[in-house]
């Protein structure tokens, strides 16, 4: 079997806003279509990524702002960070975790880190893939994460 994850649908309260936001994030716009008057679909793709998001009106029942946690990969999390400011987007300064990663936490806030954990300041010591972060929200406060990837784990 061969899958590949293609769309995510993100809960948002006003679509043209949520659609500001992710244009000047630098995510390319592929759709905005609307069928009747109770359906309107927005396409969107971060740069360079094969899986999109949609948003719209008639889409989903999820309250808005609910999903946290959607990673995008850089493999250069400096420069991401450089590009997402300069395009006025209100981004975390770059941090890595005291005690590794994928530690959650109790409010679900984005943070990586559990009770009793600390976030640090700046890249990790060693510059190790997978290990240094940043966050960011969208407008209705649906969560993305920033990870920097230089060197894939085997079999990805």
């Amino acid at each position: 079997m061969n899958l590949k994850l293609e769309v995510i649908v993100l809960p948002v309260s006003d679509t043209d806003r949520a659609k500001a936001f992710y244009e000047k994030a630098g995510f390319r716009l592929d759709v905005d279509h609307t069928a009747g008057e109770n359906v309107r679909v927005v396409h969107f793709t971060p740069p360079g990524s094969q899986c999109s998001i949609i948003f719209g009106e008639g889409l989903t029942r999820i309250a808005p702002g609910s999903l946290q946690g959607l990673y995008l990969i850089t493999s250069d999390i400096e420069e991401a960070h450089a590009e997402l400011t300069g395009r006025g987007i209100e981004v975390s300064e770059i941090f890595h975790d005291a005690g590794g990663l994928f530690h959650g936490h109790e409010d679900g806030d984005v943070t990586h880190r559990a009770p009793g954990q600390e976030r640090l300041a700046g890249l990790h010591p060693e510059r190790a893939s997978y290990a240094s972060f940043l966050t960011f929200s969208d407008p209705d406060g649906n969560g993305w994460v920033l990870q920097e990837v230089t060197q894939r784990l085997p079999g990805r």
